[in-house]
């Protein structure tokens, strides 16, 4: 009779604690960001004045993974490969025009197969401007190409719904998230995929955030400046110099170019938009989405989740502040290739740590999968579970990143871009163009401003990574780069309108 008692009580005590969203496999949540740059965190101190407690608050509650980087920095590139696990020579998504093959596979189809309810809300911008459901989602919102700021119009489950007028869609969209998460039956385990437009540009901050940073004194990088001309502004309250050395000779032809560009800081926007302008509402636009995970993160503590979902924060490229003369993405520098990292999972990853080994976007799919049980990543996909990472465990772990960037005839500024990243050295090789590769020792030179490439103490380690370069590409059937049709006119100022 007592042990029947204690039989009954255990099977009661296990059905209690099957409550929503208790189930035994960890709920996943994914936020990813647009063009958010690696250290425009609070916490980082990078910029002194910004404020983002609540990235701060996953970084204070978890793992920051301080040398996170995308394998092209690129909406559309990089979006695939957070989904596929894929390089973007391999999925074929190269620009942001290139359409979306049929034969992909996402990795929340196999969640699904596993048993997870997935809701994915916000940007697709995947290989095209539709906005219609896509595989591997149970609920679905999002809207066309790059969306808007204000009053969008969401597709939602394949119905195209306007917003009310003043609404602002990083809210919007936090509050679609929510209520999904609200509408889940219990034990059922989810996977949330909340992908903002924000900060991609032309920012816009919320109505209650804007002028927030007026007052915020702006700090010029030191490279921002070695290919200025006569005829350059000079922006910022506080311009720094270089304090290690700089090579100005071999500074690329490309870049010193596009500084009188869309992307460039002589030029922006082709000359539509003052640089200092443009610093500050970038920040203010940052906020609105530092609210959105905040909101995410206490409805998980309110419903008692926190310990048994894993909550991971990415960014989907970098962006360029002035760095070479440059804004926006594209190239290969730390500040277009490294975005932010931060993960939260109090049953694997202890408060606090910071983790220096470099991980990719490839990376994701295959460490979610391991988290929700998936016992080996799927073959196909070219990144690795860093599970053991997040786990401080000592393991075996890649010594190098590669990036490839695709020139594009909506930004033929900057041309292809391939590159090999060490935890010292990155050689550019800048393709199809007549110019100069590039070599840095990231350690003695962390704004890249000493290009090393003519330099015979370092010609054995250029050839080296050089030809690295070109096997990875060869090993991983990528050099056989999908060529996409151009039927439109040239978009550059220089020659716009002429075929």
């Amino acid at each position: 009779m007592l042990n029947r008692t204690i039989l009954l009580w255990v099977f009661g005590l296990l059905l209690s604690m099957q409550v929503f969203g208790q189930s035994a496999k960890p709920n996943i949540v994914f936020i990813l960001s647009d063009d958010h740059r690696y250290d425009f965190m609070g916490f980082t101190g990078a910029v002194p004045g910004l404020k983002t407690p609540n990235m701060d608050r996953i970084a204070a509650e978890g793992a920051h993974m301080n040398n996170a980087f995308v394998s092209t920095s690129l909406c559309s590139p990089s979006r695939a490969s957070i989904l596929t696990g894929q390089y973007a020579h391999t999925h074929t998504i190269v620009d942001n025009q290139a359409p979306l093959p049929d034969d992909l596979t996402f990795f929340p189809q196999y969640l699904q197969e596993m048993g997870y309810k997935t809701g994915f809300f916000g940007k697709w911008h995947m290989g095209n401007t539709d906005d219609m459901p896509q595989p591997g989602f149970d609920q679905w919102v999002s809207f066309r190409g790059q969306g808007t700021y204000y009053d969008p119009v969401f597709n939602i489950n394949g119905k195209r719904i306007p917003q009310p007028e003043g609404s602002y869609t990083s809210d919007l969209l936090t509050n679609e998230a929510l209520s999904w998460l609200n509408s889940l039956e219990e034990e059922e385990p989810f996977m949330l995929y909340l992908s903002h437009k924000a900060v991609h540009s032309e920012f816009q901050p919320a109505k209650r955030h804007e002028g927030m940073y007026d007052t915020l004194p702006i700090v010029t990088p030191p490279s921002m400046y070695l290919t200025a001309t006569d005829s350059s502004k000079f922006y910022g309250d506080i311009i720094r110099a270089p304090e290690t050395k700089v090579n100005y000779k071999d500074i690329p032809d490309w870049v010193r170019k596009q500084r009188y560009s869309w992307h460039g800081v002589d030029y922006m926007y082709h000359g539509q938009l003052p640089f200092n302008v443009f610093y500050k509402s970038y920040l203010e636009t940052l906020m609105a989405l530092d609210e959105s995970i905040g909101r995410v993160m206490d409805w998980l503590e309110e419903e008692g989740l926190e310990e048994n979902t894993i909550v991971v924060y990415m960014g989907d490229n970098g962006f360029s502040f002035g760095e070479h003369g440059l804004i926006d993405k594209r190239h290969a520098y730390e500040e277009s290739m490294k975005v932010p990292l931060l993960v939260k999972y109090p049953k694997m990853v202890k408060p606090g740590i910071t983790i220096d080994q470099m991980v990719m976007n490839i990376d994701i799919a295959p460490t979610l999968l391991e988290v929700a049980g998936m016992s080996s990543t799927p073959e196909q996909m070219q990144g690795e579970s860093f599970v053991p990472l997040l786990e401080q465990k000592k393991v075996d772990w890649r010594e190098k990143v590669f990036y490839e960037y695709y020139w594009e005839m909506a930004y033929p500024s900057t041309p292809t871009v391939f590159a090999v990243r060490t935890d010292q050295y990155k050689y550019i090789f800048n393709q199809g163009v007549w110019d100069i590769n590039e070599l840095y020792d990231i350690q003695k030179d962390p704004y890249e401003m000493n290009n090393l490439i003519r330099d015979p103490e370092y010609k054995d380690l250029s050839k080296r990574l050089r030809n690295e370069v070109w096997d990875w590409l060869e090993n991983t059937d990528g050099t056989q780069i999908p060529l996409k049709p151009i039927r439109h006119p040239k978009l550059d100022h220089r020659f716009q309108r002429t075929y």
